[in-house]
């Protein structure tokens, strides 16, 4: 496409600019380019794309310094853009010029090459202005990946958009074989210009892989429990039970994820305080118990009186109950965000299109909750009718739910103690087991498994306390924090942990990513309550390739654990649905948009990627 008005390339106003002693960049009190000239969200009307700014007051946009071209249209065809109308005034530098003040508009025609198909292209996109007697500010040169999606009957079309290189670097990436989207974009766009039906399957599979991940599996002896503890129970009793789990799990996490994409407020993050984690906990500590026997948990005689009265609506009760939990369980134990999520909040901020992004969320919820159905519905085949082996198994999964109600309180309690309270579950598992008794003569091959089982339990929970008491062990590791100590006290060399400067503001965040100017920067959101961001720190972060990768590079930390204006309004300018995400930015400040991260990636895979976002 021909640049508008015979304006010669961005890039060389940009230099130019770059030396030319005339222009004045102002003290601390002005504005900076983004908030003078603030791009905004494009839009269709008809087949004409409309790309917005929002000029500040006293602050003017020169009509031709903008600069518009398309690349590699693909499914569309591409008109001359229309500019914006300006005022004619007399500029000391550039003489009779015609200045756009308030708001600027770009409209661009583009026309489907085939009707009701969808179609996308690369848009480099120059401007440049001044304030008023004031300033002038460098060119602005950025490059974005336009989707349109097939459009729907009676429905109004959309676009999705989202930042990329500029073609010089997209050309260089291209031949090195690099992507130039993250994956969370990538997902995005594929979201906004694929074929629905497979865009939705191919949630769904996202979603059984998410099933297996530390944030979905504790739903299982959730679940698991719930149904050991139904009367009467059928394999048809216990499909409808799991059904209703699911289904209600799903809507949750549906409703919640349209929410963010529409609103950027995580809903789930309000439910990861320590007040509403406690008493989770503490519903599970009292489900447990009633699983030993130590009590039965029933409704009132009088509202079991009237469910009865009403058509035997004791199982319809008991589906609510299920679904309730499954409600509760989407925002409470599975908070965390994933490229997949995190692609289909991006598009629905985007385009404002909630039905297609809900319709994503909801199979991706979906594929979550396949392996909780199929648990929850074997239970009601698989597990004994009555007798003593009811009552061991019920006991089982009691204390598979103590270990939810330890694994939540792990979020807000310091390391040694949640690692304490592991260790007592298993040292007080290994009593019940007979790991103490006196084994009689002739005892059953049975006996002394069990006997044998919680010596094993007895010998890790004394690990555990043990390593509590180091304050760096965990679950897995329990004397961690020792073999930690004799490396650094033998060796000296080897990284503990990692240098990171923690931040919980933007303006903090902004302050120490221009104070590192020189030098590579990576930005990690964390949260106490993100599961896989503390998955990252011990896994990932503390891994010797992934340290030697980070060296020279300044590490910052943006605590969002609380949920306040300051948290979210770091997130939502950086569109962060929420944690865990890890950014990148140059020497020069400027964010590598292609190299963000969503969710856990191993060491190994970590390492690789520092080798690009970094080099």
């Amino acid at each position: 496409m021909a640049e508008p008005n015979g304006l010669a390339t961005i890039q060389a106003i940009a230099k130019n600019e770059a030396t030319d002693s005339s222009f004045d960049f102002g003290d601390d009190g002005s504005l900076t380019s983004e908030e003078a000239f603030a791009l905004g969200q494009p839009s269709l009307d008809g087949d004409t794309l409309i790309i917005p700014w929002a000029i500040a007051p006293d602050h003017y946009l020169y009509k031709d310094k903008f600069l518009v071209k398309a690349h590699d249209p693909k499914g569309v065809t591409i008109g001359e853009p229309q500019l914006p109308s300006g005022e004619v005034k007399q500029d000391e530098f550039y003489g009779t010029i015609e200045a756009i003040h308030d708001q600027a508009e770009i409209r661009l025609p583009v026309q489907r090459t085939e009707s009701g198909k969808a179609g996308s292209f690369l848009l480099e996109l120059g401007w440049q202005g001044c304030a008023e007697n004031v300033l002038c500010y460098p060119a602005e040169l950025k490059a974005f990946q336009v989707s349109l999606p097939a459009p729907k009957a009676g429905e109004q079309a959309t676009v999705a958009w989202s930042e990329t290189k500029p073609p010089e670097a997209i050309a260089a990436a291209v031949g090195k074989g690099e992507t130039l989207l993250s994956e969370q974009d990538q997902i995005a766009a594929k979201l906004a210009s694929g074929n629905t039906l497979l865009t939705l399957l191919g949630f769904l599979g996202f979603g059984l892989l998410l099933a297996f991940t530390p944030c979905v599996f504790p739903m299982i002896p959730i679940l698991s429990g719930i149904i050991v503890g139904q009367k009467n129970l059928t394999p048809r009793k216990a499909f409808f039970l799991s059904l209703a789990y699911v289904l209600a799990m799903a809507l949750t996490y549906t409703v919640a994820g349209v929410l963010a994409g529409l609103f950027g407020q995580n809903l789930q993050a309000m439910f990861q305080n320590p007040w509403v984690l406690g008493v989770f906990s503490a519903i599970f500590v009292l489900l447990a118990l009633s699983m030993f026997g130590f009590y039965d948990l029933q409704m009132p005689s009088s509202i079991q009186t009237r469910l009865n009265n009403l058509s035997n609506q004791q199982e319809g009760g008991s589906l609510i109950g299920v679904a309730i939990m499954g409600a509760l369980s989407a925002l409470i134990v599975g908070p965390c965000v994933a490229a997949p999520l995190a692609g289909a909040l991006i598009y629905i901020g985007q385009t404002g299109d909630a039905l297609l992004g809900g319709m994503a969320l909801f199979a991706l919820s979906i594929g979550m909750g396949i392996p909780l159905l199929l648990v929850g519905t074997s239970a009601g085949k698989w597990l004994p009718r009555a007798g003593m082996w009811m009552e061991v198994i019920k006991a089982v999964f009691g204390v598979m739910m103590l270990g939810v109600a330890i694994w939540l309180l792990e979020r807000i309690l310091p390391e040694s103690i949640a690692l304490l309270l592991w260790a007592a579950l298993f040292v007080i598992s290994a009593i019940f087991l007979g790991a103490l008794t006196h084994l009689p003569e002739g005892s059953s091959g049975w006996r002394k498994f069990w006997k044998g089982t919680g010596i094993l339990l007895l010998l890790y929970g004394s690990l555990l306390m043990v390593g509590s008491t180091t304050g760096k062990g965990d679950l897995w590791q329990p004397l961690r924090g020792l073999a930690l100590g004799q490396v650094s006290a033998g060796q000296g060399s080897a990284a503990l942990e990692l240098p990171f400067n923690t931040v919980k503001t933007l303006a903090a965040l902004q302050q120490a990513v221009a104070d590192a100017k020189g030098q590579p920067v990576m930005v990690d959101f964390y949260a106490d309550w993100c599961v896989t961001c503390k998955e990252m720190e011990k896994y990932t972060f503390s891994d010797p390739s992934v340290q030697v990768q980070l060296r020279n590079a300044i590490l910052i930390k943006a605590d969002v654990t609380k949920t306040t204006a300051e948290s979210k309004a770091l997130l939502a300018n950086f569109k962060i649905p929420g944690p865990p995400a890890i950014l990148f930015y140059n020497k020069d400040g400027e964010e590598l948009r292609q190299y963000r991260q969503v969710g856990f990636m191993p060491a190994e895979a970590f390492a690789t990627h520092l080798s690009k976002a970094l080099q």
